[in-house]
C-alpha cells in the first residue's frame, strides 16, 4: 500500500484528523501555540499542518522553546539506566576488546535506528511513534507502538523504583552506622518508595512540558559523572587482589597495612593471575552478554517527544543531539566499564557498587556514589514516563483539549501501580524481564526498521534499494535479539539462576 510522496502529502490534515492525538497536549508540548488558517491547535490530535507550498512537510503549529543543550541532557538521561552498574561484570565476561567493539557496534546501531525514525517522521510530518505506527499498518501498527512503549517504560520505572526500594534502606543504615536494619519507619523501603514517589518524581512528572525536564536531567547526568569519577579513583585505591577477610580487616587498618596484610595472604587466597585483564573472552556468560548490551542505548521512545519541543527544529538538528548523546554514554560506559573491571577483574560482580562493599562497608566516598546513583535512578524516572502517558493519551484520548486534570490522573495512576507492583509484588520483575525482551527490540530494532519500509514511497526509495533492503537486515537483527533474549531468559528460569539482566 506504497502511495506517491505526493499524496502523502496531501494526505497530511486528513489523516491526522482521524488519527488523532499526535501531540496530546499532556506530554510536554512548549505552549504558545498559534493558529493557522481557520483550524484551531487546542485539540489533543492537532499534530502538523497543511503542506506548505514552499517547504517540507510542517509537523507542529507550536513553537518548541527546548534548547539543544537541554534537548541532550534529556535524552542521554533517557538512555542511560541502572545498566551502567553492571558494564564491568559485562567485560569480565567478553574482555576488553571484545566489549569495545560490542559497544561501538550498539551505538552505531542505535543511532541508526534514531536515523530511520527521523526520516519516517520527515516524510510523513508525524513526530508521534505511534502514529507513526498508524501510518505505516493503520491502526494495528499504532496500538502495538503504545503498548510496546507502555510496557518496556512502565518495566523500567519498576526496576528503577525496586531500586530504590533495596537500596535507600541501606543508605542510610550506613550513614547511621548501624549494624544491624532496625524497624523504624525510616529503614522500611515501602515506605521510602512511596515518599520518593510523592515529593520528587510526581511533581516532576508532572511539568507539561518535557524541556523543563532538562535541568534535572542535568544534575542527575552530573551525578553519573560523580560515580565515573569515583570508580576511576578507586582502581587506584583498592588493592589487587582482595585477600577473603578483606571487608573485616578494612575497617580498622589504614590503606598501606590493609596492602601489607593482603600481601601476607596473597599465596593463601588468591591465584597468581586473577590480576591480570583478559581482551578476549567467551563463556557462557558472554552470550549473555550481547543482548545486554544491545540495550545499552534505549531512548527510542524519548525521541520524537524530545524532537517536538526542540527550538528551530530540524531532522540533522535532532540527528545531532540523538548522536551526541549516544557519545556521550558511550564514553562513560566504557570508562565506567574499563576501570571498574580493572578494579576487581574477574572478581567483578554483576553489580559493581555491591563489589565495593566487599572493600569497606562503610567508605564514605562509596556511600555518596550511592546516594548519587539513587538520585539519578530517581530523576530518570519522569523523563521515562511522558512517552507513556502520551500512549495512553494516543489510544485512550483522542482529539481531546488538554486537561491539566487528565495529565495529573494518568501521571499519579501510573505512579500508584508502579508502587504497588514494587511493594506487593516484587516478583513481577521476573515478568517485566520477559516484557523488555521483546518490546525492546521492538522499539529499537523492528519498528524503525519496518516503519520506514512501509512509510518512504516506493517512488522515492524502490522495495529493493540499498536503504530498504538495510532496513530489513536491521528488522531481522531486532528478531535475532528477541529471540536471544527470550531464550536466556527461559534457560534462567528452568535452571533456577539469575544471570541475564537489562540494562535498564
Amino acid at each position: 500500500m506504497e502511495a506517491p510522496l505526493q499524496t502523502e502529502m496531501v494526505e497530511l490534515v486528513p489523516n491526522g484528523k482521524h488519527s488523532g492525538g499526535l501531540h496530546p497536549a499532556s506530554t510536554p508540548s512548549a505552549g504558545n501555540e498559534r493558529v493557522e488558517g481557520p483550524r484551531r491547535s487546542c485539540v489533543e490530535g492537532e499534530g502538523f499542518l497543511q503542506k506548505s507550498p514552499s517547504k517540507e512537510p510542517h509537523f507542529t503549529d507550536f513553537d518548541g522553546k527546548t534548547s539543544f543543550g537541554m534537548s541532550v541532557f534529556n535524552l542521554s538521561n533517557a538512555i542511560m539506566g541502572s545498566g551502567i552498574l553492571g558494564l564491568a561484570y559485562a567485560m569480565a565476561n567478553t574482555g576488553i576488546v571484545l566489549f569495545l567493539f560490542l559497544l561501538t557496534a550498539v551505538a552505531l546501531l542505535s543511532s541508526y535506528s534514531i536515523h530511520l525514525l527521523l526520516k519516517s517522521s520527515g516524510i510523513v510530518g508525524i513526530r508521534a511513534y505511534e502514529q507513526l505506527g498508524y501510518r505505516a499498518f493503520g491502526t494495528p501498527g499504532k496500538l502495538a507502538a503504545a503498548l510496546a512503549i507502555t510496557l518496556q517504560n512502565i518495566g523500567a520505572m519498576s526496576s528503577y523504583l525496586y531500586i530504590i526500594k533495596s537500596e535507600l534502606p541501606l543508605v542510610i543504615q550506613t550513614f547511621l552506622n548501624l549494624e544491624e536494619k532496625t524497624s523504624d519507619w525510616y529503614m522500611n523501603g515501602n515506605y521510602l518508595v512511596i515518599l520518593v514517589s510523592v515529593t520528587i518524581i510526581l511533581p516532576l512528572a508532572l511539568m507539561r512540558q518535557l524541556g523543563y525536564l532538562g535541568y534535572s536531567s542535568g544534575f542527575s547526568l552530573s551525578c553519573m559523572v560523580f560515580f565515573l569519577v569515583a570508580v576511576i579513583y578507586k582502581k587506584f585505591q583498592v588493592p589487587c587482589p582482595l585477600p577473603s577477610n578483606f571487608a573485616n580487616i578494612t575497617s580498622n587498618l589504614s590503606l598501606a597495612e590493609v596492602m601489607e596484610e593482603e600481601t601476607l595472604l596473597l599465596g593463601k587466597t588468591v591465584a597468581p593471575d586473577s590480576c591480570t585483564s583478559n581482551y578476549f573472552t567467551l563463556n557462557i556468560q558472554t552470550a549473555y552478554t550481547i543482548p545486554i548490551m544491545a540495550f545499552a542505548f534505549v531512548c527510542h521512545p524519548e525521541v520524537l517527544p524530545i524532537y517536538t519541543e526542540l527550538k528551530d527544529p530540524s531532522k540533522r538538528k535532532m540527528q545531532h543531539i540523538s548522536n551526541l548523546s549516544i557519545a556521550v554514554m558511550y564514553v562513560m560506559y566504557f570508562l565506567a566499564a574499563l576501570f571498574g573491571y580493572l578494579t576487581f577483574y574477574d572478581g567483578v560482580e554483576s553489580e559493581l557498587l555491591h563489589t565495593y562493599s566487599k572493600v569497606d562497608p562503610f567508605d564514605v566516598l562509596i556511600l555518596c556514589v550511592r546516594v548519587a546513583v539513587l538520585t539519578a535512578v530517581t530523576l530518570t524516572v519522569p523523563i521515562v514516563l511522558f512517552p507513556v502517558r502520551r500512549a495512553i493519551q494516543q489510544m485512550l484520548f483522542q482529539n481531546q483539549e488538554f486537561s491539566w486534570l487528565r495529565h495529573a490522573i494518568i501521571a499519579i495512576g501510573l505512579l500508584t501501580c508502579i508502587n504497588l507492583l514494587v511493594i506487593f509484588a516484587p516478583n513481577i520483575l521476573g515478568i517485566f524481564g520477559i516484557i523488555g525482551a521483546t518490546s525492546a527490540p521492538c522499539l529499537i530494532f523492528i519498528f524503525p526498521a519496518i516503519f520506514y519500509f512501509r512509510i518512504v514511497p516506493a517512488e522515492k526509495e524502490p522495495a529493493k534499494s540499498s536503504p530498504k533492503i538495510l532496513a530489513l537486515c536491521f528488522a531481522a537483527l531486532g528478531f535475532l535479539m528477541m529471540t536471544m533474549s527470550l531464550s536466556f531468559i527461559i534457560i534462567d528460569w528452568v535452571s533456577g539462576t539469575s544471570r541475564h539482566g537489562g540494562s535498564h
